[in-house]
């Protein structure tokens, strides 16, 4: 099946014609305003089409979770936007989340049941895993075989939720050449984001956490850094910037490498 043009629903629109999808896509502050991470955005929706799932975006009413400034230390604010997003959830009678970002992932999950949400909760990931074990999502193993992938497992994904298994399932299914970085799963090291770290200054020491971790994996000699955050990925390609790698090293989310395979 060839994606050509994509029309994105929007939950309100639906919702006046009376129709009721079966996820929520929860965009995420980076996948609408970051350029970089809009085009993993686009990459998931081409998915998400291509599939003929049931789904629609918040659009204008998407806020952000709270997860930054909760992170920050204000509380109060992290409990008014999320307040706010479980109103708009119960107003349009959402149960299935997908995120695309493990920070929106992991604080919907985890913690916004603590306000009174019950809504299922999917990382990306892990709903495509599922597509390609249920034959849904058909990706010819030969597609990118010629390209060597190392994987980025972010803390929000990996040590938080355990995720570990479904992005190298998905990589495998898209090439052969999968290798790990010295330090990978549970041992693997921050791209140096989390924790609201993206918004304040670098403290004092040797050298940036995101260097160190771009060179874990540039020794892997992988032609590709896959990614499956915007924190990591924003980091991970201003790593291979620095080291002036850019003409070899390529850094990719997954649903971009999905896209690539199946030419959509």
């Amino acid at each position: 099946m060839e994606v050509r043009k994509v029309e994105v629903p929007v939950m309100s629109d639906m919702f006046a014609k009376g129709e009721r999808p079966e996820f929520l896509f929860w965009v995420g502050c980076a996948g609408a305003f970051d350029d970089r991470y809009q085009q993993v955005t686009r990459a998931f929706v081409k998915i998400l089409t291509y599939l003929e799932i049931s789904y629609a975006v918040l659009g204008k009413e998407e806020s952000c979770t709270g997860d930054p400034a909760r992170r920050a230390g204000n509380e109060m604010l992290y409990q008014m936007q999320a307040l706010q997003n479980i109103a708009v959830f119960k107003t349009y009678g959402i149960r299935k989340i997908i995120t695309i970002c493990p920070h929106c992932y992991n604080i919907f999950k985890n913690e916004y049941p603590d306000l009174g949400s019950d809504i299922e909760v999917f990382n990306y990931l892990q709903f495509l895993d599922q597509c390609i074990v249920k034959g849904q999502l058909r990706i010819d193993p030969q597609a990118l075989d010629n390209v060597s992938v190392t994987f980025h497992d972010p803390c929000y994904l990996g040590r938080a939720n355990d995720i570990y298994f479904e992005p190298r399932s998905i990589l495998k299914s898209l090439t052969a050449n999968v290798v790990e970085m010295e330090r990978h799963k549970s041992f693997a090291l921050c791209c140096g984001a989390g924790g609201a770290q993206m918004f304040k200054e670098a403290e004092k020491g040797e050298k940036e956490v995101y260097i160190e971790r771009t060179e874990e994996a540039l020794r892997t000699n992988a032609s590709v850094i896959a990614t499956a955050c915007p924190f990591c990925m924003t980091m991970l390609t201003d790593g291979i910037k620095y080291k002036n790698r850019e003409e070899d090293v390529r850094n990719f989310d997954i649903a971009e490498l999905i896209v690539q395979s199946l030419k959509i």
